[in-house]
């Protein structure tokens, strides 16, 4: 293997600025900083948060105050408790080419980092510029080293170790090992595993941004390290585009909190049945067409809300009772829906050669409906809304974050965090979760 360290990387992630960026890639970086914090609040109402609590509070102590909990973090403490909490309902935003979900891989360590270092809003969302290509790339690299799929954990301790190192002030000496160090020994996520035997293990995230937050800590405790993925002569391709090509434009934008690869057959469902006027009690059963990854998905009655989650017959199933797949749908209380249950047994998937030839550039699907009077209905093929070719705005973000967070935040709570998040770029960081805690606070009472 023949390495080049030139900084290439390195320099861009310390010396990318707010005022250099296209207009297009600043409005994104807005409508992302919107889509991660809500990810972090629905995720502060699961299970698996809770769990990243207790990991964290058994780490050193600490006074940093993040998204959804009363606690107080150290850095390390609050990478880790918000990488449990950003990834846990599925609701984050993905990238095809890499199969996973980068914004979620890095969140925790950023955020906590600008917590750490008291930041601007400006800084926060350079960051979140940086961190995205930084997450991206290293994504493509590792499949084309490794000839093999790694998900979200692998690439997000190393956007993790590149987007704290920034805000911590790193050299690009330091923040070169940090990123080596970070992908040295990042998980090598086996994600397949998660789609067949779903389990709170999904796509590594927890341990992605624990890696990388190690990572930043044992750099500035002396610890060096040499070359990473994106210095090998074969991957420097990926970095060529640096500064002209923002991978955070290339991302897609999930409406429902479950694996992207039932979000076709669910849309396609939702839509058919409103412009048929079909009800649960018509249909006899339901074929849907989907392309290979997605028909491995798990098909089991869910005992728990990743097993909901990492499913396709069970989200399309309440999609079609329930008319949304969102936290009330996919939450542990909701899972003994009967009718939800009843109508997974008259659901069967197949593999459609046209659509699995496209993946995972695009993941196609459509679905049949049989219905009792002896009529069959078929949908168009589908392609999930909020992809990167549907160019998500700000109006796109402020609906979902509106039906994502109803059932945590009151009306009125909701347009004070979307001030926040769509306010002064001077503001501090802890400022804003701050705000965000307090009209969570607010909901709760009322």
């Amino acid at each position: 293997m023949n390495f080049t360290t030139d900084y290439r990387i390195e320099h861009y992630v310390l010396q990318t600025k707010w005022d250099e960026l296209p207009p297009a890639v600043q409005k994104r970086a807005i409508v992302c900083s919107i889509d991660l914090m809500m990810a972090l609040i629905v995720g502060a109402h699961g299970e698996q948060f809770q769990n990243g609590v207790r990991l964290s509070k058994a780490m050193q102590p600490g006074e940093l105050r993040i998204p959804g909990s009363t606690e107080g973090f150290s850095f390390l403490g609050a990478a880790t408790a918000m990488g449990h909490a950003s990834n846990s309902f599925d609701i984050d935003d993905g990238h095809n080419m890499i199969k996973g979900h980068p914004g979620t891989s890095f969140i925790g360590g950023v955020l906590a980092a600008a917590l750490e270092k008291d930041i601007t809003y400006r800084e926060y969302l350079e960051t979140l510029v940086v961190s995205y290509d930084v997450a991206v790339r290293m994504g493509l690299a590792l499949q084309d080293h490794y000839q093999f799929l790694h998900s979200t954990g692998a690439y997000g301790a190393v956007a993790t170790a590149a987007g704290a190192g920034r805000i911590l002030g790193f050299t690009k000496e330091q923040l070169n090992t940090a990123i080596s160090m970070a992908e040295f020994h990042a998980p090598m996520v086996p994600v397949m595993r998660a789609v067949e035997y779903p389990s709170m293990n999904k796509d590594g995230v927890p341990f992605g941004a624990m890696v990388g937050a190690l990572a930043v800590l044992d750099t500035l405790a002396g610890e060096t390290a040499r070359t990473h993925l994106l210095e090998l002569d074969e991957c420097r391709k990926y970095t060529d585009t640096l500064g002209s090509t923002y991978e955070i434009m290339n991302l897609y934008f999930k409406p429902y909190t479950c694996c992207r690869w039932a979000h076709q057959p669910i849309q396609a469902s939702i839509e058919l049945m409103k412009s048929n006027g079909i009800t649960p009690q018509d249909i006899d059963h339901v074929v849907v067409h989907t392309f290979n990854s997605a028909a491995r998905l798990s098909k089991i009655v869910p005992a728990d809300t990743d097993e909901a989650q990492y499913n396709i017959a069970y989200p399309v199933a309440t999609a079609i009772v329930n008319g949304n797949v969102g936290y009330p749908q996919i939450c542990n209380k909701a899972l003994g829906d009967l009718a939800v249950l009843e109508m997974m047994k008259k659901l069967s998937f197949v593999v459609d050669p046209e659509m699995d030839q496209q993946f995972p550039e695009k993941r196609l699907a459509w679905v049949e409906f049989f219905l009792k009077d002896g009529r069959s209905i078929r949908s168009r093929v589908y392609a999930a809304n909020g992809e990167a070719a549907d160019h998500v705005d700000l109006t796109w973000m402020l609906e979902k974050f509106t039906r994502i967070t109803a059932p945590f935040l009151k009306e009125t709570d909701q347009k004070t965090v979307l001030d926040l998040l769509m306010g002064s770029l001077d503001q501090k960081v802890p400022d804003i979760v701050n705000g965000v805690n307090a009209a969570l606070e607010r909901s709760t009472a009322q």
